[in-house]
């Protein structure tokens, strides 16, 4: 059975215990109110005091990633709306000449930084792999107690402010720095951190050809601490979506932190910007893991659009992937590989900017 995790907002515990789900949500919430209330004194602090002008800091080098011959390096970068560290994985393929590789950016969810996140996705061994530069930007404790995206804040939601332009700035400079194929940038998250990739992706539309959310809920679903509680519990459905953007969803059947509903609320949101789409299902199994429903929504037999997987058994955690990181469920589909399988099949065609 995975590990019941809060990455959407802070705990005191790192495993939920044999309560009732009622009681879980009970806690969940007063620890949300408590973490969401110190955050929001945190960041008016911080913007009292910030008032030097922005600048960039390049990378500097780190060791190489273990089962691969790529290097994963650290550096900062700082927008109009405050700064933030990243850790940033150059595949070997990035090394030969006139080579433009695809850029996925990875948000990781509460309690994860970029290192764990990379670990417990292998994203890294997948990049190398298949030749694409992965970025993980950090959520300082400075920014959420638990370092959870903001996903929740009106302030974070927006185009060109907050989280989401200092995101998209982070994006612009490793762009302009490193050999990236500006049609090819894709940006996925674990809970809090899908909640921010789908904000990121329909904030910035001209930037992202796809979107992944893992055990994330549809954007605009809360505006507040309150209203993110009940969103997570019961499910909602959001704001309607006005770019059509190629997304994949994952969420696990029993997540106790955020109900599936959401995850099929994504996928519903998704589809309405497309025009019909021939639906296709499969039931299906790991080799002595977990069974899941995929459900695609394609043309024809062409590339699917949308697509929804839903792990059976499976609770608030990453989809396969390493016990060496935390929050993952090594029992359930590669949800890493079938990302990365899903972003390669799409190309932004929106006039770039």
């Amino acid at each position: 059975m995975a590990k019941r995790s809060r990455l959407l907002f802070p705990s005191k515990r790192r495993r939920a215990g044999p309560a009732s789900v009622a009681a879980l949500m009970s806690v969940m919430a007063r620890s949300t109110t408590q973490a969401i209330t110190a955050a929001s004194k945190i960041t008016k602090a911080a913007t009292k005091t910030t008032t030097c002008p922005a600048r960039k800091t390049a990378a500097k080098p780190a060791p190489r990633a273990r089962g691969g011959a790529g290097r994963f390096t650290a550096g900062t970068h700082a927008g109009a709306s405050g700064s933030r560290t990243y850790k940033l994985f150059m595949p070997s393929a990035a090394g030969e000449e006139g080579a433009a590789l695809p850029l996925l950016v990875m948000l990781h969810g509460c309690g994860q930084t970029p290192d764990d996140f990379a670990k417990g996705t292998r994203m890294n061994l997948l990049a190398e792999e298949l030749g694409v530069i992965v970025l993980y930007p950090a959520q300082p404790r400075s920014a959420h107690p638990n370092r959870c995206w903001n996903w929740f804040r009106a302030s974070d939601q927006g185009r060109d402010s907050g989280e989401m332009e200092v995101l998209a700035g982070m994006v612009r400079a490793i762009q302009a720095r490193h050999p990236v194929d500006p049609r090819r940038i894709y940006v996925a998250g674990l809970s809090a951190g899908a909640s921010c990739a789908m904000l990121l992706a329909h904030a910035y539309p001209e930037i992202f050809a796809a979107v992944g959310c893992h055990s994330g809920l549809p954007i605009n679903a809360a505006r507040d601490k309150g209203s993110a509680v009940l969103a997570m519990k019961q499910g909602w459905p959001g704001t309607r979506l006005v770019d059509a953007i190629p997304t994949i969803v994952f969420h696990g059947e029993e997540d106790k932190v955020v109900t599936p509903r959401n995850g099929r609320l994504v996928a519903l949101r998704a589809l309405e910007t497309y025009r019909p789409l021939a639906t296709v299902e499969k039931r299906g199994a790991v080799a002595d893991g977990r069974t899941y429903i995929r459900t695609q929504h394609r043309i024809g037999r062409g590339r699917p659009y949308v697509e929804h997987w839903l792990i059976k058994g499976s609770g608030h955690a990453w989809s396969g992937g390493s016990r060496t990181g935390r929050f993952v469920d090594p029992s359930g589909p590669d949800a890493s590989r079938e990302m990365l399988r899903f972003f390669l099949k799409h190309r932004n065609k929106r006039r770039l900017s």
